[in-house]
């Protein structure tokens, strides 16, 4: 396999991108820096754009996307020299970089997907690849002392613990998916994208919540009509957008806010499930949906939590388990460069991380 040169001395260079249920995000970040540079972003060609298609035409095009868009980004002046790529990808993984599942990126079963292989062959240069929740969580390992989870809420739920110095995780990529636990056991619970019903992503993810509170809308046509919702989207619950949610939660909007509590507890519920377990007392939180609603987000799930009770903790100390991320989106590009220097001796030509 060929690699770029790079001048003795000089910082490698990274291409790093992350491949998102909504978003493809492509960069390039020198080795030791603490920020992206020349990111581009494009919607992914996935479920969320193409609902009509199957599982497996839907995960041929975005892998086909993925590869393109990497080789296009490489071959121009934002990624010449780059030594080597890392790439997020959001779904359960392999320790040989196979993605088991993709249920925000092509919903329902296809065929197991040997990424990292493809992705060595594809671009000849050295490619690690992680789970996207995984990649993130080194992004905040150097600055949490004590061991940690990362939840992301976004159009999905994933969430990784990270411990001395690894995250918790099967070698066959079992673990880090609390999305698809089962909160709701009712025969017609909530379907998630993966296919299954009742499962918390269906129910708390910025796209579940948005299901959540347009069949509030249309359930309750005077409540609806006396939110703030109810401008932005025209007066109908089809037109209300994440967005919109998102603004008419952080003023406090009753109607708005009714709907995300509820959809909260089953979030709640994980978060006390993970800390009765293993004892973890730090939970930050990512994703789109979160940091869109802000600091908000964290009082009304502090509210949850405190009212489920966390055994043996009071609610002050139940409440600064919580935590929002930096408010940006390059967690998980922050965290594959954080990677490759990590691993780069050890995966040059082979796969990836879980």
């Amino acid at each position: 396999m060929s690699t770029t040169a790079t001048a003795v001395g000089a910082p490698r260079r990274y291409v790093v991108a992350d491949l998102g249920g909504t978003t493809l995000r492509i960069g390039r970040i020198a080795e030791g820096a603490d920020s992206v540079e020349a990111v581009r972003r494009m919607a992914t060609e996935g479920l969320d754009r193409h609902r009509g298609l199957s599982a497996q035409e839907l995960q041929d095009r975005v892998v086909e996307q993925l590869v393109q868009e990497l080789e296009s980004y490489l071959a121009e002046p934002e990624g010449a020299g780059a030594s080597a790529v890392g790439v997020s990808f959001a779904g359960p993984m392999t320790k040989d970089g196979t993605v088991l599942a993709g249920p925000t990126l092509w919903g329902g079963p296809a065929a197991p997907l040997p990424i990292a292989d493809i992705l060595n062959r594809r671009l000849a240069r050295p490619v690690v690849v992680a789970n996207d929740i995984t990649a993130a969580a080194w992004r905040y390992a150097s600055a949490e002392p004590d061991p940690f989870c990362l939840i992301t809420v976004s159009s999905g739920i994933g969430h990784k613990v990270f411990r001395n110095g690894e995250v918790l995780i099967s070698d066959s990529g079992h673990g880090g998916e609390i999305g698809h636990w089962r909160v709701d056991p009712s025969e017609d619970a909530v379907r998630c994208e993966c296919g299954a019903r009742g499962h918390l992503g269906g129910i708390a993810s910025g796209r579940g919540v948005l299901t959540a509170v347009r069949r509030a809308a249309a359930a309750d046509p005077d409540g609806f009509a006396g939110s703030a919702l109810a401008g932005s989207a025209h007066g109908t619950p089809d037109g209300i957008t994440n967005e919109a949610l998102a603004r008419a939660v952080r003023v406090d909007d009753a109607f708005a806010t009714r709907v995300l509590r509820g959809c909260l507890l089953p979030l709640a519920m994980a978060v006390n499930c993970i800390f009765t377990a293993i004892g973890v007392r730090r939970y930050l939180f990512i994703g789109g949906f979160a940091m869109a609603v802000g600091p908000r987000f964290i009082t009304l799930l502090g509210d949850e939590l405190t009212r489920l009770g966390c055994f043996g903790l009071g609610e002050e100390e139940t409440r600064a388990m919580l935590t929002l991320g930096v408010p940006d989106d390059d967690h998980c590009l922050l965290g594959m460069a954080r990677m490759l220097v990590g691993t780069l001796p050890a995966a040059a030509g082979s796969g990836g991380n879980t």
